[in-house]
């Protein structure tokens, strides 16, 4: 039976795999730019797509906050996770901020329409805000078509309206239309009665009746990375410095990303769209494995004594839990909730963007303005897992056996195909763009964010062949309790976010066995 589906999907999606292959044909000679002039991704970890865009500096004009910057980020604390806080904390200090930020609103308005709307759809609130989607760019009428010939599903414009500042920005209370139980991680597994082979994993052994269980969502504890042996046992991995671990864990709101195995190079977030209200209550933290660090170092990115780099506080993993790179890059990517306990609030980034928009502004853009929990794009190309798991095998992106099991335990297990014209899909898309993901850490959030981690450590890494499922299955056992999720248009991920190249395969092995040498 399942032979006989995946023949059926072959052929439903050969037509667009054909007009694909054309289009890859037309588009081999050319670099394939995004409209911020950076090179496009075939995905969130894209192999095709190696080489630096040589137009970018790289990471050179990005500033160094002052020291007394410094010293506020590391302090600056808000501890009552329930309660509204104002950021704000002295009229002088206000009006400080409001001068920073002026000059940050007018750097914006100057890539921007100057006449842009002054209210926000659907919002009762009054706002100044500004339209960075619709920008006005020097390229031909011949670039743009081509562009929206290959990006057909992305739309035309996006239209975003970000508020001009966060002068005013003042974080919401916890909605109460969020699911509200108690969610508990295994912190240790013992070793099973005769069974001497067994071994701790960092993920645990996760029985099938377990993970059937760990969909439900109630009061409980449940398999979420981070899981360790009895006492004796060697670790299971992700290890981090005793200060980095305690710096980590007092961020109330974090901006991630990491480079594991020299994927790409340090690029810091846009210095000038940074207020110095992010400054003091955001943590910027990149992950990296020791090797990385090594040659980040050789190139010149040598961190301060504070272990910053920019605006980046650098943390060095080691014992990575996976040979895998890819594999280790999605426990910071899916288990944000985990390295940063006391954090409300987190975005990540994969580490071929460059964040240029306040990280407040996003907050409150994707999910503060319209009370959503977890934020996500859709993928510009494919809708439907069936066309994603044709395209993973075609680029050969894993073993196509196990994608292939893989797929078939989600049919079986009530996957469907994506229909654009149903009026009750739940999401605009089964496939996520998946390299920015802007979470509140609600209950329903966490345990969505421990599903998908589960299903990636369980299959393959290809986190996009397991999103539709989690998603659809956590609704499915959880009919009266609500996960608000906002999958926004990619459009929107490409006007916030600058995209460049990863390096090469040849690159990076080049890098790792200079660093090992």
């Amino acid at each position: 039976m399942y032979e006989k589906e995946y023949e059926d999907s072959l052929k439903n999606t050969g037509k667009l795999r054909k007009e694909n292959e054309i289009k890859n044909l037309l588009l081999d000679d050319e670099d394939d730019v995004d409209q911020n002039g950076a090179a496009d991704s075939e995905n969130e970890y894209d192999d095709g797509i190696d080489s630096h865009d040589r137009h970018m500096e790289e990471y050179g004009g990005d500033s160094e906050p002052n020291k007394e910057d410094r010293s506020s980020e590391t302090t600056v604390h808000i501890e009552d996770n329930r309660a509204s806080s104002n950021f704000l904390d002295a009229e002088t200090e206000d009006q400080n901020i409001a001068k920073d930020n002026l000059k940050d609103s007018m750097s914006l308005l100057e890539k921007s329409s100057l006449n842009s709307q002054n209210s926000d759809d659907g919002d009762t609130d009054s706002r100044n805000v500004h339209n960075i989607g619709g920008h006005s760019t020097s390229k031909s009428r011949s670039d743009s078509k081509k562009k929206s010939k290959h990006r057909k599903f992305s739309g035309s414009s996006c239209g975003m309206k970000l508020l001009n500042s966060t002068t005013r920005l003042v974080e919401p209370f916890e909605s109460r239309k969020f699911a509200r139980f108690s969610l508990q991680y295994t912190e240790i597994e013992e070793k099973p009665d005769g069974q001497e082979q067994w071994e701790p994993r960092f993920a645990g052994h996760q029985s099938l009746h377990e993970r059937e269980e760990s969909f439900l969502a109630h009061d409980k504890k449940i398999n979420c990375g981070f899981v360790k042996g009895s006492e004796g046992s060697s670790s299971t991995g992700f290890d981090l410095a005793e200060d980095d671990a305690s710096y980590i864990s007092r961020c109330h709101i974090a901006v991630i990303s990491c480079i594991f195995g020299n994927s790409d190079r340090l690029r810091s977030p846009a210095d000038k769209m940074v207020t110095r209200l992010s400054r003091k209550n955001v943590c910027f933290v990149m992950f990296m494995d020791e090797v990385t660090f090594q040659t980040r170092t050789s190139e010149g990115h040598i961190p301060d004594r504070a272990g910053f780099v920019g605006l980046w506080k650098i943390v060095v993993v080691k014992n990575l839990p996976y040979n895998d790179m890819r594999r280790v890059g999605k426990v910071p990517k899916l288990l944000p909730h985990r390295l940063f306990p006391s954090a409300r609030y987190s975005i990540w980034l994969d580490s071929k963007l460059r964040l240029q928009v306040d990280p407040l502004l996003v907050l409150e853009y994707f999910l503060w303005r319209k009370g959503h929990e977890y934020a996500i794009s859709n993928h510009y190309d494919r809708h439907c897992v069936w066309e994603e798991v044709v395209r993973n095998k075609k680029l050969n992106k894993y073993n196509h056996t196990v994608i292939d099991q893989q797929f078939a335990f989600y049919q079986a297990d009530g996957l469907k195909r994506f229909n654009v014209s149903d009026p009750n899909k739940l999401l605009p898309s089964n496939v996520p763009e998946g390299s920015l993901i802007v979470r509140a850490h609600t209950p329903m959030s966490n345990l969505f964010s421990c599903l998908w981690f589960n299903e990636v450590d369980r299959f393959t890494p290809r986190d996009q062949l397991s999103f539709a499922f989690t998603y659809q299955k956590l609704r499915r056992m959880n009919p009266g309790k609500p996960f608000y999720l906002n999958m926004f248009k990619d459009c929107e991920r490409r006007a916030i976010a600058k995209l460049f190249r990863h390096r090469s395969d040849e690159k990076r092995s080049t890098l790792h066995q200079e660093a090992t040498e």
